[in-house]
Formats: structure tokens, C-alpha cells, sequence
């Protein structure tokens, strides 16, 4: 598993003057690349260097958090049966087309294992080592959590160029929305977040 740890903080500008790890991004209709078409990422790391996020409402449909757990040994087959409710209630979603087969967990900062989880914002980290797996089967682990299988990834300046060409409108995120809110009903929410009625949006471009 890997995980970047390149954060916003220093010289360079994003849109708007500032780094925008931590907010979240939300796509506008005219999205011309499908795979984010209506998409909610959660930015977990903005830079110079480029950008890092996780999409927050895509599940990753026919997938368990228990079957995976016993794909990646971090628990046999027959315990299963066994995993504390908490476990059962971690969603597993598609978290973007870069290194699909890896995992990342986007979860609340109640939980930290020193030098491997990424403080991000608001209260909310990200970990990509079997570690936090496993303190999850045991019972332990964060309050929140959801498992994204590979993440969404821009090269320098390139999130930059996609919101000036009104692709994502952007806001700051919140617990409630990534962890609580059912994911068909996330899109609309951010919107609303926002500001904007979701049945007001031009597909054209320009500023909304």
C-alpha cells in the first residue's frame, strides 16, 4: 500500500491562492471524463507537486470489507463470523482510476499509528497499511472509516487548469458528509454545501 505525504504548505498557488487539501471537490455536470462523472472527492493532498484524493461516494459494489480482510490475511476465513459489528459497517468504495488494487483508509483522528497515518483536516486522517486493518477486525480502530480500493491523482498544475476550466467546484469538508451521508445522496449534498441547487447547474462553462 502507499500513501503520499506531500501536503499544501508553502510557496505556489491553487485556485483561489491557496492549496485546497482538506476541502472537497465536487464535479459539475459537463464533467467530460466519466469515471467522475457526479463525483465527491475528498482531497487528501494538494501541492506544487501535484494532487491526491479519495472519491467519497462511489461504492465499490460486490465487495465486503470482510471478504477483503480475508484476501489480505488479516483474518482467517473461519473469523469472519466473528468481527465486531464496527467491522460490518465499514463501506467499501471505488476511491479513483490511479492503483486500483491498493487500499486507503479515510477515517476520523481518533486513530493514529505514528509515522504511517496523514493528518489531513477537520479531524479527519488517512492510513494505507494493513496496521489499521487489523486494529478494525480486532475492534478497535477509528469510530469512522471507509476503505477506498486506488485514488484519483493530478500532476503539477493540473487540478489548477481543470477548476479554471469549470470542472470542480470546491468547499470545505465536513465528518457528517464523508462518513455518515448515504453516497447517492453525497453529490447533491456538497452541492448544497455550497450553496447551489443542484437542478440549477449550466453544463456551460464559466463560473457558477
Amino acid at each position: 500500500m502507499w500513501i503520499g505525504r506531500e501536503r499544501g504548505s508553502g510557496s505556489g498557488a491553487a485556485a483561489g491562492g491557496t492549496f485546497l487539501d482538506g476541502q472537497l471537490l465536487v464535479a459539475m455536470p459537463g464533467m467530460r471524463d466519466e469515471r467522475f462523472a457526479r463525483a465527491v472527492i475528498y482531497l487528501c493532498a494538494h501541492s506544487s507537486e501535484g494532487a491526491m484524493g479519495i472519491i467519497v461516494n462511489q461504492p465499490a459494489h460486490h465487495i465486503k470489507f470482510s471478504d477483503l480482510l480475508v484476501q489480505l490475511d488479516v483474518i482467517p476465513q473461519e473469523e469472519r463470523i466473528r468481527l465486531p459489528s464496527s467491522a460490518g459497517e465499514v463501506k467499501v468504495l471505488r476511491g479513483g482510476p490511479v492503483e486500483t488494487g491498493r487500499g486507503f483508509v479515510l477515517h476520523s483522528a481518533d486513530f493514529v499509528i505514528q509515522d504511517s497515518t496523514l493528518p489531513i483536516d477537520d479531524g479527519i486522517c488517512l492510513t494505507a497499511t494493513l496496521d489499521i486493518l487489523k486494529a478494525i477486525a480486532g475492534g478497535g480502530g477509528p469510530a469512522n472509516a471507509l476503505l477506498a480500493l486506488g485514488y484519483a491523482g493530478w500532476a503539477p498544475g493540473q487540478l489548477e487548469n481543470e477548476i479554471q476550466q469549470n470542472g470542480w467546484l470546491h468547499c470545505p469538508a465536513d465528518q457528517t458528509l464523508v462518513f455518515d451521508a448515504e453516497a447517492a445522496a453525497k453529490y447533491d449534498l456538497a452541492l448544497r454545501k455550497i450553496g447551489i441547487d443542484p437542478g440549477m447547474l449550466s453544463t456551460e462553462a464559466g463560473h457558477a
